[in-house]
């Protein structure tokens, strides 16, 4: 099963997620006039001045080859003093962050790189990133996407499910290195492997999963 190929499952305006996250802040901040989140890769830092905007500190994670870039949008939204920037991704997720432990945490992308037993791991890690009570959103890509057309690893179970996709689709996405694509309930039991209470999960339009899990 595979969504309309002619839609995009990179899916980069509205997400239904990040709507529940940035609900969640202001919820948060009603009761506590620090409301902490870091957000796992957004390169044009539109989220985290969503956030900071809402009151939020805010951390954004990503590569240290755009930091230059982001550090410029956050100046220029003149939010310097609510947004930080630190060099890191989820592959390699420092001991500890400055600002935690956080009330949400978001992963954007990233997810879908690693074996699905390093997500696992890495989920685990966030959580703990987390107060307790915090809420992580995060978003992964769908098997029952058009990614899927072409897959090398679409049969596979989901802990050996790690592989190329189709030329054609790797070179329109720029997704050239091997992936995990995920089911909903592949993303729900993750997210109860890793420790979390699982608090929704839902597949968009495009074939995409997403979910939100709360540290208890």
């Amino acid at each position: 099963m595979s969504a309309n190929i002619t839609a995009n499952p990179l899916e980069t305006g509205a997400d239904e997620i990040e709507r529940y996250a940035l609900e969640e802040c202001v919820k948060r901040h009603r009761f506590d006039q620090r409301v902490s989140v870091l957000i796992i890769s957004d390169k044009r830092c539109e989220m985290a001045i969503k956030f900071a905007r809402l009151g939020a500190q805010v951390v954004v994670a990503d590569k240290s080859d755009v930091q230059q870039d982001i550090e410029g949008r956050i100046l220029a939204a003149g939010l310097r003093e609510e947004i930080r920037f630190t060099g890191s991704t989820l592959a390699d997720i420092p001991e500890s962050f400055q600002g935690e432990p956080f009330d949400i945490i978001v992963i954007r992308r990233g997810l879908c790189a690693m074996p699905y037993e390093e997500a696992r791991r890495v989920v685990r890690q966030l959580l703990l990133k987390l107060k307790i009570g915090g809420k992580l959103y995060l978003s992964v890509l769908g098997l029952h996407s058009e990614l899927s057309e072409g897959y090398a690893a679409a049969e596979s179970v989901i802990n050996e499910r790690f592989g190329e996709l189709a030329p054609a689709l790797a070179e329109k996405y720029g997704i050239r290195q091997p992936v995990c694509l995920y089911t909903e309930r592949n993303l729900f039991m993750l997210l109860l492997e890793a420790g979390a209470s699982v608090l929704r999960t839902l597949t968009t339009t495009y074939g995409n999963v997403k979910g939100v899990a709360v540290r208890v």
